[in-house]
């Protein structure tokens, strides 16, 4: 990824580098609290897009929305019990995850 990519190349190219993951896989990167939630109302490519893109404005509002922040520890106790599947994406050092378990893709 390039600042000269155009947004839409962007996310292709980064809907290429997305996919699922058991949270126990991500352990690690939770105890460096390097991991991101993503509110399923969300499009996780936009999200990563405006990551990569460095747009604080746009961050700072979903933040404050609730729509994007930190794994709370007792989600995360419950995603660990259940090993829940995630859709996750890499923005070094940031992995940002988004639990679709209870919505329908179109």
């Amino acid at each position: 990824m390039t600042l000269r990519d155009s947004p839409e190349e962007l996310k292709k190219k980064l809907n290429l580098e997305t996919s699922r993951i058991n949270w126990h896989d991500l352990q690690v990167y939770y105890a460096r609290g390097h991991v991101v939630k993503v509110g399923p109302e969300l499009d996780l490519l936009d999200v990563a897009a405006e990551l990569a893109a460095d747009n604080t404005t746009r961050f700072e509002s979903w933040m404050k929305a609730g729509q994007v922040g930190d794994v709370a520890p007792d989600l995360a106790r419950h995603w660990y019990d259940g090993n829940t599947e995630l859709w996750a994406v890499v923005i070094a050092p940031w992995v940002l995850v988004q639990d679709r378990s209870g919505h329908v893709l179109h």
